[in-house]
């Protein structure tokens, strides 16, 4: 969000900027989502609702976990909230204690450290390299366990990697989860459809039903509709955990924007065209951003299996003044106009993210700006 903003200023002032930091489609909200929306405010559900969800966006919710990913909830197990980001902070906010463990393979969001911290628990971050393909193995996670562990966070695709986890890595993982049965598990699922090249996606909870009760599977609208601004996030899980982030939200943001709720009910209800469209336009910018990455003197990226970022290399060209991955953002943006993301934000020093959710063109002329870029240094 820094780097967008002060791309936003740098181009407020005449400057020729392209921004590539924001994790946002670049897409228009499917038209019969928005007409949802008009719909609702010209019939009046413009009023408070049910804090976490009215029964009509639970009821798209439930079905679209059963149809998608397999998973049988119950009302009662399901919780909407204004985006996705409170979804998961209301699950650590009514669970963490000071002094519980949250374990984060990283590279991992910049929030969900952020998030454990802010509530007086410990993030331990597991560091999990482009040799493992950025994805935490089962020995990894055995390892990081101690008894004050409370979360494990999964993400899927991951952001910022786009890296995923199969249905292979996720039993492995949860061999080990079945030893710690106190342990609860985040599956961050908001990039779900957003795959690539046939990869199958999973998610832990219909992988390892037996471990379903003990997972939160938290999805949205934001990624796969391109909803961003409607902040509307949802998840299914046990009972109790559901019933104390309802009762969390009820202290602090109460329910989801009526309207969105409506809106979002249309999109999980409705034509799902949409989503194979869009997976197919960023399928062919990733391989063409990818290319031109690994193309670039210094610079390498794995290909990644989802989400529609390009995670790469740069330590091969840090040298003199710059130093670091954020010395490499902050010159990049000066001297060329490129807005990127450094990596040690996302706790992977050494390493640049680039949205690839932006128009085809310009994602042309930034690749070609890097590429100059890193042949000056």
């Amino acid at each position: 969000m820094a780097m967008t903003q002060l791309a936003r200023e740098l181009k407020a002032k005449g400057r020729d900027v392209i921004g590539l930091s924001a994790g946002e489609s670049d897409f228009d909200t499917p038209q019969h989502i928005g007409e949802a929306a008009v719909k609702a405010i010209r019939d009046g559900k413009t009023r408070y609702t049910a804090v976490d969800g009215v029964p009509e966006l639970k009821d798209a919710i439930i079905e679209k976990f059963k149809r998608e990913n397999g998973l049988t909830y119950s009302p009662s197990e399901i919780n909407v909230s204004p985006g996705g980001k409170p979804v998961i902070f209301n699950a650590l906010a009514v669970t963490l204690n000071p002094g519980d463990e949250v374990i984060i393979p990283a590279p991992c969001w910049v929030s969900y450290p952020g998030m454990v911290s802010l509530l007086g628990a410990t993030p331990i971050i597991v560091s999990c390299g482009v040799d493992t393909g950025f994805r935490l193995s089962a020995e990894a996670l055995e390892a990081a366990i101690t008894p004050k562990t409370k979360w494990l966070m999964l993400n899927s695709p991951s952001n910022p990697t786009g890296s995923a986890y199969s249905r292979e890595d996720l039993a492995a993982l949860a061999e080990v989860l079945r030893r710690y049965p106190e342990i609860l598990v985040l599956s961050d699922d908001i990039y779900e459809h957003l795959i690539y090249d046939g990869f199958e996606f999973a998610t832990l909870a219909s992988v390892a039903p037996d471990l379903k009760h003990r997972v939160l599977t938290m999805n949205g609208v934001s990624k796969a509709y391109a909803m961003t601004g409607w902040r509307i996030g949802y998840a299914g899980g046990p009972d109790w955990l559901i019933k104390a982030m309802a009762k969390y939200m009820g202290q602090t943001t109460s329910n989801p924007a009526s309207i969105s709720q409506w809106a979002a009910v249309a999109a999980l209800n409705g034509p799902q065209d949409f989503i194979s469209e869009a997976r197919a336009a960023y399928n062919t910018r990733r391989k063409n951003v990818v290319n031109a990455i690994n193309s670039a003197k210094g610079l390498s990226c794995r290909e990644p299996e989802g989400a529609f970022y390009a995670f790469f290399d740069c330590r091969e060209v840090l040298r003199d003044k710059i130093e670091t991955d954020s010395d490499f953002t902050k010159s990049l943006l000066g001297e060329t106009g490129v807005a990127l993301v450094p990596g040690s934000a996302f706790h992977a020093p050494g390493f640049v993210r680039l949205s690839y959710a932006a128009d085809p063109k310009l994602l042309e002329d930034a690749c070609a700006r890097l590429d100059q870029f890193c042949q000056a240094l």
